[in-house]
Formats: C-alpha cells, structure tokens, sequence
C-alpha cells in the first residue's frame, strides 16, 4: 500500500542529498517539492500543509548534529514526523473492562467488513488468547449472515444463530446475553453496510451504539479507495465517535497517502492492517515500524515476529542437522521454500530488509519471482522421490521427463540445480559459523 509513498519519498530523498548545507531559503525550496511529493501520494491537502509546515519549523530550529550531514539530519526529521503523523505509537484495543468486551464492527458495503470481522476473532484467538463471540447483524445482505458462520466454523469460534427475519438491534441484545451466559469475553458485531454512507444506516448504527454501549468502534475502511476512504471515516467518526480505524487490502497497489491523512483528519488511531486474503492476515499497526518501512529503512522486528510464527523450531532444528551433515535434499529445499512463502510475497519481506528494496529493482523486469518460485516447486514435483534425495542420478533422459512433467527447458532443470548445489554449500557454511536457524534470523 505504501509503495508510491516510498517510491516518491525515496526520490525526494536522493533530491536533496546533494545539499551540502541548508538554508532557510533552500528549506523553503526543499519543503515545497516535500509537500508536492505527498500531495502525488495521496495524501490530503491540510495534513501534506501541516507536515511540511512542522518538518520545516524543526529543520530551522535544530542544530544539525555534528555526526549526521545536513541531508540526513533532515530525514531523520521527517521520519520523526511520519511517526507522529501515523499515530506515534501502537493503540492495541483496550481489553480492561468487564466482560464481554463489545466491538462494533462498522463500514460500506465492499470494504471487507465481514472478513475482516473473522480476521480479528482469530488475532483475538491467537495473539489475545480470548474467547471471541461472533455475530452476523447485516440482515439486509443473506450471504453476509452465511459468510460469517462459514468463517467462523473454519476458525472452531462461537457464532450467534442470526437470521434475516430478526432485527439488528435484537440480534445485538440476544448475543450480548447469550456470550454472557457462555462465559465468552469477547463479542464483535459485524453490522451492515451500504454502498454510500445515508442517514438510514447511520440511524441504525446509533441505536444499536446507544442499546449495547460497544467498548470499541471500529471503521472497516479499503485502502484502495484513497481520499474517498478518508472522507468516510471523517463521516462515521462525526456521527458514532470511532475509536479506531482497520485499514484492508493494505498489500494492494494504493499510494498510501490515505493512511497518513486518515489519524490526522479522524483523530482515530489506525489499529490493524489488513495484508492478504488468509484469515491470519491482519497485522497491528505500528506507526514508528511503518514510518521506517516508507523510508525504506527496513523493518527487521515484524520480519522476526512472523518468522517466529510461521516457523516449526522442531523441524529447523532437524534440518540444521542434515545441513551439518550434508543430507539436505530437494525436499527439504521445497519445505523451506514453503517456510519462507508464509512469510508474505518476495516484495513484502525485502521491503522489511534494510535496502531490501533496492535487491528487488535490480531483478530484471522480466523476471517475475513467485512465478520463477512456482517453477522450481513444478521440477521438484516432477522428480521420483529417489530424484529428489539423490540429484547425482539426474541424467539427460530423466531431466527430459521432468521438464515435459513441469513445462520446463531442460536449460532450466539445469540452472536450478546448479542454484540448488550453490545453496546447499552456501548452508553448509552458515551452519558452521553456528547459525541455529535457516533463516538466520534469531
């Protein structure tokens, strides 16, 4: 999602590296093309004024330290500003009140709310240890009421028996009680949305605020929608006072602007970030960590906490040993393969690598690597399990096979074993520097 905001902040960057010392005139000059690089990026008017305006009055009133040159003194201020524009730092939901907690659920119709909604039950799940409660409440749209019942029997979660012939509001009460009669702690309310935001919706989402009193209200708002995105949480701040914001499809193409004007214009804290189509796709947001992340300064916490999530230590711990003893195979290379594939797509995980970005443009355009990396899982595939534990029996014949079996040139079966006999000796030298983990990460 931040990936024009980086793109264009990244040339900003390099824009004024060649100063050799600032002034208030050239600080001028540099806060212009500062605001006008937002402003391309999507980010509002008043919120790209009020940045510049703050990064400019700092710049002019600090002292450039003597270790840092006049360009990164000046970075370091506007990261400083990102931070704080972004929220400053992590607002998680406040789970100190008497059970069950209520979140209310709301948005438009389209934004992702319904899914979203499962999503939090299984961060709630997993990351909270709490015993979530969901309750479909969109009576207007059947499919909704299924959806989350579907959802929530996948996640093994307690979901309200709503059905089109009850009303919002008494769907609201009836689960209240009946997760109180249930011991769950948790209760989150997926209302209905409509297309555009009208009076009829908004009255319905009073009543139920003023009948339930919800101890959170968060907007479902997509990304994708730029300022339109922030004009609707401005809406639905006015009318029911949100305590948070969950910003989706945040792994797709928009240019971010939204998210920087969305706490400035709202006040509302950004609290989650939708990242993909898989129920564990919702990531906290932290501001400090994504303002690094748009200056392409790397993001190495978040990389090891999903590394550590997604990573069975049982397992690295058997493959460090074949490693040491030179037993690494083709399956185990495939098993990593799937190992780092959780992590996120190639461009999300080095854009968390300091410089990461930078790796990535100088892969040739051409060359797209989930489609290179479906290539190589299609060879392995296609080899005999004697293939793949012993690569040494791989003669012209066999590699013809193969290639036919995935729609591979033999060139290619050639190439990737090559790569794979570099890896394996590349592996082999990490283990005997006392690397504990493939990945090398903790």
């Amino acid at each position: 999602m931040f990936d024009a905001l980086s793109s264009k902040l990244e040339a900003f960057i390099k824009n004024i590296k060649g100063q050799g010392h600032f002034t208030p005139k050239n600080i001028e000059e540099i806060a212009q093309k500062l605001k006008m690089t937002l402003l391309e990026a999507d980010v509002h008017f008043k919120v790209a004024k009020a940045f510049v305006d703050d990064v400019t009055q700092k710049s002019l009133g600090q002292k450039v330290h003597e270790s840092l040159t006049p360009a990164q003194h000046y970075l370091k201020i506007v990261h400083e500003e990102l931070v704080e524009f972004l929220g400053s730092k992590t607002q998680e939901i406040n789970f100190h009140v008497k059970p069950p907690l209520i979140i209310l659920m709301v948005g438009l119709q389209g934004s992702g709310k319904t899914t979203t909604s499962s999503k939090l039950a299984h961060y709630l799940v997993h990351e909270k240890k709490r015993s979530p409660y969901l309750v479909p409440a969109d009576v207007y749209r059947p499919a909704a009421i299924e959806q989350l019942k579907i959802l929530s029997s996948q996640l093994k979660i307690s979901c309200f028996n709503s059905s089109v012939s009850m009303l919002p509001l008494e769907i609201c009460r009836v689960s209240f009680l009946e997760a109180q009669r249930m011991g769950l702690d948790t209760v989150i309310i997926d209302t209905a949305g409509r297309l555009q935001m009208d009076h009829e919706l908004m009255n319905e989402l009073l009543k139920i605020k003023q009948e339930i009193h919800p101890h959170e209200i968060l907007l479902v708002a997509d990304s994708m929608t730029g300022q339109e995105a922030v004009r609707i949480a401005q809406g639905f701040h006015e009318k029911l006072n949100l305590t948070g914001i969950i910003l989706t499809k945040a792994d797709g193409d928009a240019k971010g602007g939204a998210a920087l004007s969305m706490k400035q214009m709202t006040g509302c804290p950004i609290r989650f970030l939708g990242v993909g189509e898989k129920l564990q796709d919702l990531e906290l947001f932290y501001p400090d960590r994504m303002a690094s992340r748009i200056l392409q300064m790397g993001d190495m916490l978040t990389l090891i906490e999903k590394t550590q999530k997604m990573v069975d230590v049982e397992s690295a711990t058997k493959l460090q040993k074949k490693i040491q003893k030179n037993d690494f195979t083709l399956d185990d290379f495939k098993a990593q393969m799937g190992q780092i594939q959780k992590l996120g797509s190639l461009q999300d995980v080095l854009g968390m690598i300091p410089g990461g970005n930078k790796l990535l443009k100088a892969v040739p355009a051409q060359i797209d690597p989930q489609k290179e990396a479906k290539k190589v899982m299609a060879i392995i595939d296609s080899m005999t399990p004697r293939e793949r534990n012993d690569i040494e029996i791989l003669n012209g014949s066999r590699k013809l096979r193969i290639a036919k079996g995935s729609g591979t040139e033999v060139s290619e079966i050639n190439r990737f074993l090559k790569q794979f006999m570099e890896a394996k000796k590349m592996m082999k030298r990490m283990s005997k520097f006392g690397m504990k983990h493939p990945f090398g990460l903790f």
